[in-house]
């Protein structure tokens, strides 16, 4: 569970925020292998809870005063609508990175781009004042370094390393939020 005093890091920039969609609607499955990107109905989507969700993490990362350069996503409507609706405020930052899709459906040859590509982004430094968000899935990192991002919602705190390594420094859970937020202030 991510501290303070990984929050006021957090404010000097420099990491990578690796967000896991919000709440999805667990009633509607993807339709795999045949998950359509441009046909949301062929996907598990948001739930009007998610959607609350992700608009609060926006007002949530505001008020944390926490910098964002820029904010990469998945192809799939999940991950893509939470980026829209976290950043909404910031709609220039948001790119879409086509190989962040979800593994879980995946072979083990096919899952070898998606890793990749997710090593390289959480691995690339990241300017001081400013942080990366990668918004995307739990089983990319669970393919990536054996750990099942969970509940839906949570943020997991990276530090870069460069040449395809970095730190794993702590999760915040959507609801470790507030605690982070009016915790006093270390001395």
């Amino acid at each position: 569970m991510a501290s303070s005093a990984l929050l006021a890091q957090m404010r000097q920039g420099g990491f990578v925020l690796y967000l896991r969609h919000g709440a999805t609607d667990s009633s509607r499955v993807d339709r795999a292998p045949q998950v359509d990107l441009n046909d949301c109905n062929t996907q598990r989507v948001l739930s009007d809870a998610g959607r609350q969700q992700a608009r609060e993490l926006g007002l949530i990362l505001q008020r944390a005063r926490v910098p964002v350069g820029e904010v990469i996503h998945s192809p799939l409507c999940r991950a893509m609508e939470s980026a829209q609706l976290t950043f909404a405020a910031q709609p220039q930052l948001l790119r879409v990175e086509p190989l962040l899709a979800y593994t879980a459906h995946l072979t083990s040859e096919q899952k070898k781009p998606v890793i990749a590509a997710t090593q390289a982004l959480v691995s690339t430094p990241v300017p001081a004042g400013t942080n990366r968000v990668i918004v995307a899935h739990a089983p990319n990192m669970a393919d990536l370094m054996g750990y099942f991002v969970k509940p839906e919602g949570t943020m997991v705190v990276l530090r870069p390393l460069g040449q395809s390594r970095f730190e794993y420094l702590g999760s915040i859970p959507p609801s470790h939020w507030n605690t982070l937020l009016n915790a006093p202030p270390k001395r």
